[in-house]
């Protein structure tokens, strides 16, 4: 049997609530992720902040506004504005069947990993995506 801890990463990109967004646009970019899990200092898990969390809290590029006065506004916002505080995590001990039917039923495009409030991972839809390719690698070399 598979569980959470099998597959989630754990080098993982976090903020503080007191980030700012434009800290969050910046790291989301840099490091082509869509997701940033929220802790505090001891690492207790806080929420989540989505790249479709960000896209709602920003103004549209079709205001017409520069790009510099976003910078500055996005500043000024930080992250705890506009996180997710009611979100849905497993264990590493989860069934890794359990966390893709959490993922696939309630669309959901990842899962943070709590261990005792303390953040230890997170499962995304490209884990499983990766996880797919492996196994129909391994059924095609029988």
């Amino acid at each position: 049997m598979l569980y959470v801890s099998d597959l989630m990463s754990t080098n993982l990109f976090t903020l503080k609530q007191t980030d700012s967004l434009k800290t969050a646009k910046s790291l989301m970019n840099l490091a082509r992720i869509r997701h940033i899990p929220i802790i505090d200092e001891p690492g207790f898990f806080l929420g989540l902040l989505t790249h479709r969390d960000i896209l709602s809290s920003t103004i549209s590029r079709f205001a017409d506004v520069e790009q510099e006065i976003q910078d500055e506004i996005d500043s000024g916002i930080p992250v705890s504005e506009i996180m997710r505080t009611d979100v849905i995590t497993v264990t590493p001990d989860t069934r890794l069947r359990d966390a893709a039917e959490m993922l696939f039923n309630h669309k959901y495009g990842c899962l943070p990993v709590v261990d005792r409030d303390r953040l230890v991972g997170i499962i995304t839809e490209a884990d499983f995506l990766k996880l797919t390719i492996s196994l129909m690698d391994a059924v095609e070399a029988l």
